[in-house]
């Protein structure tokens, strides 16, 4: 049974991004960003379509000339999913994009900062019902001005960004306001994890509207995936956060199965196999390791909310092999396969796996079924 959060989920007001709803107590949405060159169609539809089948809702792709702009009509046709443009610096790439046919725009108001050039994006997407994401992060927020005669320090400069950083969301917001546009989604984002968590608290106080979170330029997939789930984890787990986007240097399909993971850690969402395996000891007495890893392969793709447990001896195996949908506990060279908590075959090491991947095979015939990328974590 699910723990209650001692934190109630926040509740925004929602915002339509073509089909997806993006806050208003619905489900946290996933997004990525494509990796691609935008100019590349081929190779961007290529990706968005991959990151779709891994469970991706909201893929965002970089604008930073006309040459993209031209290339999204036929981005957007292809896509399965909403696009995002990204809009910095130059506000006739997000009129370009709209007439292209996004169904959002994110733009950063630490580097478009005429407002005349803000209202007329504004009014554009207002006439074509799309919404806009004003998107703060730490690295382009204008310098810091310090005492007379004395530059900040750089403790200064960095107990000073929550702070600034909600201060030119909200100004961008209120240009928005202005012109009664409502369909706004925020977000706050820096490298620095209490930084990113103390700006999104801040912010959430403040505004009524949905909160796209991340840790942004989070790094390479190994600490990546940790500053992201500490960071996000901290933020979910106080009820914030309407969609997220985990920020790797790498595949941005990695990206989408992170963040399931780490919305499934916390209970609130699931999407593909749930792995339970043990940290093994001087107890194993089966191949464990290598069990696992081939299951987890098999498992790949596999867009079913399943918990799969495989376990290497007698002390916590069955307990928890039979808590989970599908489990081996092991033990001396052989295993017992369990079925939805009951014992379904007792078998030989080498043929644990297979036994178990029949069984479940039974629920999902589909199982071998190839795919074009993860359908989450496993």
């Amino acid at each position: 049974m699910a723990v209650s959060f001692p934190h109630p989920r926040r509740l925004s007001r929602p915002v339509h991004l073509g089909p997806v709803v993006i806050g208003g107590g619905g489900p946290i949405v996933v997004q990525s960003m494509c990796s691609t060159d935008t100019r590349d169609i081929a190779a961007t539809t290529a990706q968005i379509a991959a990151l779709a089948e891994a469970g991706c809702e909201v893929v965002r792709v970089a604008v930073p000339d006309a040459q993209a702009a031209e290339a999204l009509p036929a981005i957007v046709r292809a896509s399965p999913i909403p696009v995002v443009a990204d809009i910095h610096f130059d506000h006739r790439l997000a009129l370009a994009s709209l007439r292209a046919g996004v169904h959002g725009l994110r733009l950063n108001p630490g580097n478009i900062r005429d407002p005349d050039q803000v209202r007329a994006v504004v009014r554009a997407a207002q006439e074509r019902g799309v919404p806009i994401r004003i998107g703060v992060n730490a690295g382009s927020l204008p310098p810091l001005e310090g005492e007379p005669g004395r530059p900040p320090t750089l403790k200064e400069v960095q107990a000073s960004l929550p702070k600034r950083m909600v201060q030119a969301a909200l100004g961008h917001i209120r240009i928005l306001e202005e012109l009664d546009f409502h369909d706004i989604v925020v977000s706050v984002k820096a490298f620095d994890v209490p930084t990113t968590v103390a700006a999104n608290r801040l912010l959430a106080r403040q505004i009524p509207y949905p909160l796209h979170i991340g840790i942004t330029e989070a790094g390479l997939p190994w600490a990546g995936t940790i500053r992201s789930a500490v960071g996000l984890g901290i933020l979910l787990f106080e009820g914030l956060g309407d969609t997220i986007r985990v920020s790797l240097t790498g595949d941005p399909v990695e990206e989408v199965r992170v963040a399931y993971e780490i919305l499934r850690a916390l209970n609130l969402r699931r999407r593909g196999p749930t792995l339970v395996s043990c940290p093994t000891c001087g107890r194993t007495e089966v191949d464990l390791v290598r069990l696992a890893e081939e299951v987890e392969r098999r498992l790949q793709g596999l867009p079913a909310s399943i918990t799969v447990a495989v376990m290497g001896c007698v002390v916590n195996g069955p307990g928890e092999a039979r808590l989970a949908d599908y489990g081996i506990a092991g033990g001396r060279g052989r295993g017992v396969v369990f079925r939805h908590g009951e014992i379904v075959a007792t078998v030989p090491e080498e043929k644990l796996v297979e036994t178990l991947l029949a069984e479940i095979r039974r629920d999902f015939p589909d199982l071998d079924r190839p795919r074009s990328a993860p359908a989450g974590p496993a």
